[in-house]
């Protein structure tokens, strides 16, 4: 089949996030700068600078994740592993303004280093950010969509040492959680090593 997204698929579901995916979970904890905390999961998340490290994560509509970072200029990256994974989805309830993801998720906020917002202390990783820029993409005809963009720049980082192995971050111990299509999600549970190809000159 091909269809154009514009005038619609005909399936029962949307298959654009089963196609491009798996896609990283960012698990987003911010502070507002009246106190209020919120935590919320999202699969419109990834790194794209290492050097700077730069990540960013992105809703459709501005909610209160892009807006506590905005009003705050901070936000937290916390790592959803598998052990993990049932708290992770309870914090993306749909809770009013005010009511925070942490106690309802049954999980501990943990004030950070280097910015306000707590990370969540379950969690095997961290990051800790500062936003860089918030924008809203336009589509190709320049209309405004009603996304929300949060771009930030990693200033600190946690790693529990209990998922370090040989000196390095261990995936598989960690149970990293990505997003798949519908309802579906993954754990990584084995990995694969491939070594990219140098080119030689004749």
């Amino acid at each position: 089949m091909f269809y154009e997204p514009a005038k619609g698929h005909g399936l029962p579901h949307d298959p654009s996030k089963a196609i491009v995916s798996p896609r990283p979970v960012g698990w987003i904890s911010t502070r507002s700068n009246a106190g209020d905390l919120n935590l919320s999961p999202y699969s419109f998340f990834n790194m794209f600078s290492s050097d700077p490290f730069l990540v960013w994560f992105s809703s459709e509509k501005e909610k209160d994740s892009a807006a506590f970072a905005r009003e705050s200029g901070e936000f937290v990256v916390n790592l959803a592993g598998r052990d993990l994974l049932h708290k992770m989805v309870a914090s993306s309830v749909d809770a009013p303004r005010g009511t925070s993801e942490f106690g309802y998720a049954d999980l501990t906020p943990e004030p950070s280093v280097m910015v306000r917002a707590p990370r969540v202390k379950e969690a095997a990783a961290a990051l800790e950010c500062k936003v860089t820029e918030i924008f809203t993409p336009k589509t190709f005809s320049g209309r405004a969509t009603e996304s929300v963009v949060v771009a930030g720049e990693v200033v600190g980082v946690y790693i529990d040492d209990a998922f370090l192995t040989d000196g390095m971050f261990d995936v598989v111990k960690a149970g990293n959680v990505a997003r798949l299509g519908y309802m579906d999600y993954l754990t990584v549970e084995n990995v694969f090593t491939m070594r990219r190809p140098r080119w030689k000159a004749d």
